[in-house]
C-alpha cells in the first residue's frame, strides 16, 4: 500500500488506488458488513463498501481534512461527505463561502463541484462507531501524504475537522515538507490557527458531526467564520 500510494502519478490515479486498499482488517470487515446489511432506508441501493477517495480539483488552495467516511454516507455513495447529515452541513457552508456550486451532496452523480478546495479524510474507510484507531490512521497515512504531495504546489491552508484530523496533520509536515513538527504540538480547538514557514497554514474546526451540530457546539456562523478565514489565508476571492 505504501508503494502504491507513492507511485500514484496524479489524483485520478491516486483515487483509483485508494478504492482498492485492504490494509486494515477491522475496517475492511466493517465497511463490507455495512454494505451487505445496509440501513433500511437504503435497502434498495448498492453500497460502495470500499475506501472513499478525496474530492476536489488538483490545484486546490484549501484542503479540508476529515476523520473518516460515514457508514451510510460515503461508504454508501462512494463520495466523501455525501449522503449524510454531516455532509449536508459541510456543503451548505462551502456553498455559502463560494467554494461549492451547490449546497447539497446526495449522490456521486449529483453535479457537485468544488472551487479551490479539496476534501479528503485521515482514514479512508468507514470505522465502527465512527472511531478509527490511531494505528489505522497511521496505516492510512501514505494516502494522505501522497494526496498532499500532489496538491502541494497550490495548497495554502488546511482545515482540520476535529482533533483526530488535527493530529493527523503533523506527520505530513515531516513526510511531505521535510519539516519537524512543532514541540509541543499546538492544541486543537475551534478556530485554532498554526502557521509555519513555507508550509500551509492549519486551521482547527469542530467536526461537522450531528453530535456537534445538533447540540449547537458547532453553528453555521462558526463554520462560516472558519471558511472566511481559510479564504483570506489562501488568497481565494
Amino acid at each position: 500500500m505504501v508503494a502504491r500510494a507513492a507511485r500514484a502519478t496524479d489524483l485520478t490515479d491516486l483515487d483509483g488506488a485508494v478504492g482498492d486498499c485492504f490494509a486494515c482488517p477491522r475496517l475492511v470487515a466493517w465497511r463490507e458488513e455495512v454494505a451487505r446489511v445496509k440501513r433500511a432506508a437504503f435497502r434498495d441501493q448498492d453500497y460502495w463498501g470500499r475506501p472513499v477517495p478525496g474530492l476536489g480539483p488538483p490545484d486546490a488552495r484549501i484542503a479540508i481534512l476529515g476523520l473518516a467516511p460515514a457508514a451510510h454516507g460515503g461508504n454508501r455513495t462512494g463520495r466523501i461527505f455525501t449522503g449524510d447529515r454531516s455532509g449536508d452541513v459541510l456543503f451548505a457552508a462551502l456553498h455559502r463561502a463560494g467554494l461549492a456550486n451547490q449546497s447539497t451532496s446526495v449522490a456521486a452523480d449529483d453535479g457537485l463541484t468544488l472551487r479551490e478546495t479539496r476534501i479528503f479524510s485521515a482514514v479512508r474507510c468507514a470505522p465502527p462507531d465512527n472511531k478509527p484507531t490511531p494505528a489505522e490512521r497511521d496505516t492510512c497515512a501514505p494516502w494522505v501524504h501522497r494526496e498532499v504531495e500532489l496538491i502541494r504546489p497550490t495548497l495554502r491552508v488546511v482545515v482540520a475537522l476535529g482533533a483526530f484530523a488535527w493530529a493527523a496533520w503533523w506527520p505530513v509536515l515531516r513526510q511531505v515538507y521535510g519539516q519537524r513538527p512543532p514541540t509541543p504540538r499546538p492544541v486543537f480547538g475551534h478556530g485554532a490557527h498554526w502557521s509555519g514557514e513555507s508550509v500551509p497554514a492549519l486551521l482547527g474546526c469542530y467536526h461537522v458531526s450531528q453530535q456537534n451540530t445538533f447540540t449547537g457546539r458547532l453553528t453555521p456562523a462558526m463554520l462560516d467564520d472558519v471558511f472566511t478565514r481559510a479564504k483570506q489565508l489562501s488568497g481565494v476571492d
